[in-house]
């Protein structure tokens, strides 16, 4: 089978392998699938999303793409990632020593209890704060026990808190007390920093919107401004489509730099993608493959994921991005196998 037949193969498995998630994403999200009521709430907008598409690139080149690229969707917990890259900036710029407690930067009262008091910027990027507490009328309880592994079959299990730094869990509320966090540091709303020094420079559509919850609204400055979540847990979040992300992908394949100009430094990509001790597959806010999570994609493989089986997968030996939309999640280690296997 040549490379080109092989590569098509993969596409069509993607096509062949959509989503389980309906269309209709409200009435999903309302039904329960991340917990029951009341904890299910909706906070902000949620839209219905679209077909299944995607592409892949090598080397900044198109070799395949299906369905509707520029179908600006829902792509939830994606956007950690994205808050990952804005963390680099934060990190560039000096607003942020990544193992300095938060409480020292950012005063609002958030970290301020015993529990609390110890959370420095890398157990926040890294999953394992431990922040108590309700932010935006959500508790960190509602999260707490939650299994990625057991997404859609009921609710979280409560757990007592273990002291920050000792142990991981997939939060989303703590993830939203991290945006809220960097949007103290660059006291302006995180979708304007992301437009201004990531999104234009590499040439990204003005088709995304980050959105943040009815009620996320706090004060900086005088200024009411909103702070966006980390995903679509409760509605809102990053609508974006799969050209915008490619991009981003190739940026971050690129370890910060796009067409010779800097805009990460390279140096955030190192402490990025490092395994954290708790959960070696993951990083930053980025899933990583070395630990064979994904056993027929390659090991060097970097994800973004999001739920309802929205990924970017960044393949650095390969120099490969790929950006799949309303695809199977179950089947993304395949698809990833495959097309490795065609382009080796």
């Amino acid at each position: 089978m040549s490379n080109r037949t092989s590569l098509a193969a993969a596409i069509a498995f993607a096509g062949a392998h959509e989503s389980p998630f309906p269309r209709d994403l409200k009435a999903h999200l309302e039904s329960g699938h991340f917990e029951p009521p009341p904890d299910n709430a909706l906070l902000g907008p949620i839209f219905p999303r679209g077909a299944p598409n995607g592409l892949v690139l090598r080397r900044g080149e198109r070799l395949a793409a299906w369905g509707d690229t520029r179908q600006a969707d829902m792509t939830f917990s994606v956007a950690k990632s994205y808050l990952s890259l804005l963390a680099g900036l934060a990190w560039a710029d000096g607003l942020l020593r990544l193992d300095e407690p938060v409480r020292e930067t950012v005063r609002d009262g958030g970290f301020e209890s015993d529990q609390n008091a110890p959370i420095t910027w890398r157990h926040l990027l890294t999953n394992t704060s431990e922040w108590e507490g309700e932010l935006f009328g959500k508790h960190d309880r509602i999260d707490r026990g939650r299994s990625t592994g057991r997404e859609g079959l009921g609710g979280s299990r409560d757990r007592a808190l273990q002291p920050p730094g000792t142990y991981w869990e997939y939060n989303d509320v703590r993830v939203n007390r991290l945006s809220l966090s960097l949007l103290r540091l660059f006291r302006r709303p995180l979708p304007e920093v992301f437009a201004e020094r990531i999104a234009d420079p590499i040439g990204c559509s003005r088709d995304w919107s980050w959105y943040a919850y009815d009620n996320a609204v706090v004060e900086v400055d005088g200024r009411r401004l909103p702070s966006v979540p980390g995903g679509t847990h409760w509605g809102a979040g990053l609508r974006i489509h799969a050209e915008d992300q490619a991009r981003i992908g190739q940026l971050v394949l690129g370890r910060g730099a796009w067409a010779g100009r800097r805009i990460i430094p390279e140096a955030w990509f190192d402490l990025a993608f490092a395994p954290c001790p708790l959960n070696p597959s993951y990083g930053f806010l980025w899933w990583l493959n070395r630990t064979g999570r994904f056993p027929e994609a390659p090991a060097d493989g970097v994800f973004a994921f999001g739920a309802g089986g929205n990924f970017t997968w960044i393949w650095p030996e390969g120099e490969v991005v790929a950006v799949l939309r309303w695809v199977d999640s179950s089947q993304i280690g395949r698809f990833c196998g495959m097309v490795a296997s065609a382009l080796r």
